[in-house]
């Protein structure tokens, strides 16, 4: 599963928010079923930066976004994210792909 946040920072904040950025980065990689993420900044428009993580499953970057030290350390960075889908699946060859249905609550 891949996750991709996208912020959208004025270029005054960079640095500090850089900081933050690797510190929620940090936070992820601790956890369970994390598999690998980067930290970037867009070639074209410095204002727009971007932190990937790549998890075993769903279940893990669920899990990951329970646990006590992502919610005090990374949440409040992410919750600055754009407002816009983050998780993909990953899509290799064989792969089956998600089919979006309806979900029951009951």
């Amino acid at each position: 599963m891949l996750v991709v946040s996208r912020f959208r920072v004025p270029v005054e904040d960079g640095e500090s928010f850089r900081a933050d950025l690797a510190a929620a980065h940090e936070v992820l990689a601790a956890c369970a079923g994390f598999v690998e993420g980067r930290v970037g900044r867009n070639v074209d428009d410095p204002e727009l930066w971007v932190l990937t993580t790549r998890w075993d499953s769903v279940g893990a970057y669920r899990r990951a976004l329970s646990s006590y030290d992502v919610k005090l350390h990374a949440i409040p960075l992410l919750s600055r994210a754009l407002d816009e889908p983050s998780a993909y699946e990953v899509v290799e060859p064989g792969t089956v792909l998600n089919v979006a249905s309806s979900r029951s609550i009951g």
